[in-house]
């Protein structure tokens, strides 16, 4: 276990991948402009058709935001990537911008990596106890994607499709990822656990946005992540 880091080298770089988001991503912004911790801010406009790049180009001048775009919408994953390739601060989170997720919360996630606890660390939706969330086939394919994890890689986690992920900056840069899609979260969940990176878990707050209210991800992305989890326990 390394040392602890000192309280500079908690500042944390926020990459947020965005699609068709108008509604939601000033909201979101600002509450990521006063959450702690945070030195930088990176924004992919994922191929958006709405006014997200619009309200984007309010940002552009704020310290410490930088927004990207891909000309066509390649998915989450890709837009993950394109966001992680600028990253300088020591550590590194995921954040949607649906508001479903609330970035008052990163000192959960990031207080254990700052004090060398962990390298990765995700939030869990599923263990606070005061999350109400539906039994949706969303939940109950993260539960068989839980399952999955337990058996192909011998990890007992909560949340494997959470947003919530926290990782050492070099760590996940170090890692060969070629998502695309929603596949990132058992991509960098299956190649985390083949380098011997144990994830440590923190409940989380979450607020469930229905298909209604814009939720993206559906079944072939349940099946991509089956098949991701199943692919990466036997190649690279």
């Amino acid at each position: 276990m390394s040392a602890a880091p000192d309280a500079r080298a908690a500042e944390v770089s926020v990459l947020v991948p965005v699609y068709n988001e108008e509604a939601t991503l000033d909201a979101l912004l600002e509450r990521v402009r006063k959450a702690p911790y945070v030195k930088q801010v990176i924004v992919v406009d994922d191929g958006s058709s709405d006014g997200t790049a619009a309200r984007l180009q309010c940002w552009r001048d704020v310290p410490g935001f930088e927004a990207l775009a891909h000309p066509r919408n390649r998915g989450k994953g890709a837009a993950i990537r394109t966001a992680l390739a600028r990253a300088t601060a020591p550590f590194t989170i995921i954040q949607d911008a649906d508001l479903e997720y609330d970035p008052a919360e990163y000192p959960k996630l990031i207080e254990p990596l700052r004090r060398g606890e962990a390298r990765v660390v995700y939030g869990t939706r599923y263990t606070s106890g005061t999350n109400a969330l539906p039994w949706t086939r969303f939940r109950l394919a993260v539960h068989l994607l839980n399952g999955m994890v337990r058996v192909l890689y011998g990890a007992k986690i909560t949340d494997e499709a959470t947003c919530y992920k926290a990782f050492e900056t070099a760590l996940l840069k170090s890692l060969p990822l070629r998502c695309e899609r929603f596949e990132f979260c058992p991509e960098v969940t299956a190649k985390v656990l083949k380098r011997g990176v144990a994830i440590l878990e923190t409940p989380i707050s979450f607020r469930y946005r229905t298909v209604e209210e814009g939720k993206k991800i559906g079944w072939r992305d349940g099946f991509e992540a089956i098949w991701t989890l199943l692919k990466y326990r036997f190649v690279d």
